[in-house]
Order: structure tokens, then sequence, then C-alpha cells
């Protein structure tokens, strides 16, 4: 009976597992080619199964684009969030800063097929509203620690309020990854980025003496 009763569990944890190894082996193809240079055959080929597994867990190309898309997203959301929430009400901006720019540039491959989903809701405002949902809460997460950081560590007055204050650090982030892009050099785009943050987020009333 206890058998019998175990599997459903099981069913679902092999379906689980079937659309992670999916999303996985897309991440790998779709940042090698590109969106929309792919095809269904590519990523079961990749994954080591059948069209009939991608469609017992995606519907279209599409939809697993979209999945890949939000599952990356949501995590990097989350490492931001915690990256930003070790120290006390105090912010230490540069370690902050350095928790942060491990966070944000997690490698080439991510950009590639972020900025192919960049490219795609351009064009398709209903794919927009996924990508500005997700900045949305990758500048919540950003705003919120500048928030309770209120009253011990002042944000420079330039950016307004701690709103205004994600929302820079975020273009600056855009900005650096354009490069890193280009010339692949991830210690150094790290390493600027961590500059133009620290830069955003101290100004002359930061300083002691």
């Amino acid at each position: 009976m206890t058998g019998h009763d175990d599997a459903p569990q099981r069913v679902t944890r092999r379906r689980e597992q079937t659309r992670a190894r999916l999303l996985a082996a897309a991440f790998t193809v779709f940042a090698a080619k590109g969106f929309g240079r792919v095809s269904i055959e590519e990523i079961c080929e990749a994954a080591g199964f059948s069209r009939g597994a991608f469609y017992s867990n995606f519907a279209t190309l599409d939809e697993l684009f979209f999945a890949l898309y939000r599952e990356r997203a949501d995590l990097i959301a989350r490492q931001v969030a915690d990256a930003l929430a070790g120290d006390g009400p105090d912010l230490d901006v540069p370690a902050s800063v350095d928790r942060v720019t491990e966070v944000l540039l997690l490698d080439v491959d991510w950009l590639l097929v972020k900025t192919d989903f960049l490219v795609h809701a351009a064009r398709d405002p209903a794919v927009a509203e996924l990508l500005l949902d997700h900045r949305t809460r990758l500048r919540r997460a950003i705003a919120d620690r500048l928030v309770r950081a209120r009253g011990h560590t002042p944000i420079p007055t330039v950016l307004g309020d701690a709103e205004g204050a994600a929302h820079a650090v975020v273009a600056a982030y855009d900005g650096v990854t354009v490069q890193l892009l280009l010339d692949r050099d991830v210690d150094r785009a790290r390493a600027w980025l961590g500059q133009l943050l620290t830069a955003l987020l101290t100004d002359g009333s930061t300083r002691s003496g």
C-alpha cells in the first residue's frame, strides 16, 4: 500500500528532474546559438530526452525560454537580497558591493541569454512585462536594503531616495555588462562595477572627518 502511495511522488520527482535537465540543456544551447536559432530537437538531444519528454513539460520553445529566464532571474533576485541582508542597520558599502558584484556578474552565458530575452521583449509587450517584473523585484531588493540602512548610512542626495539609488545600481550593472559581452573580461567588469557602485552609494556625507 505504501509503495502504491509513493508512486505519484516518484512520478512528480521524475518529472521535476526531467524539467530541470531540459532547462539546464536549454541554457547551454541558447547561450551557444541564440534564441531563434535553436530547435526543440537540439535541446532534447543535449538533455538526452525525446520530443515527448519536452512536450510533457513545455507546450512551445517560447514557453521553455520564458521558464528558463524566470528561473534564473528569480535566483539572481534572491541572491542579491541575501547578499545585502548580511549587515546590521549599518550598510558596509564596500563589503556589500563586493557581494553584489559577485552575484550580478554571474557569467557571460547568462548575459547572452538575458540579452536575447531583452531583444525578444522589446518587440513583444507581453514579454516585456516579464522582464520589467524581474527588474522591479531586483530594484526592490536593493531599495529595501537601502531603506533599512537609512539613518545609519546616508544615501547620496543626488540620487534622491532609496528607489532612485536602486535604479542607479541597476543602470550601472546594465552599462558594465554591455562591455563585458564584447570583451569577455569578467575580472575587469567586476572591478569596474564595484568602483561605480561604491561611487554611486557614497559621497562626501558618508566620509568621517
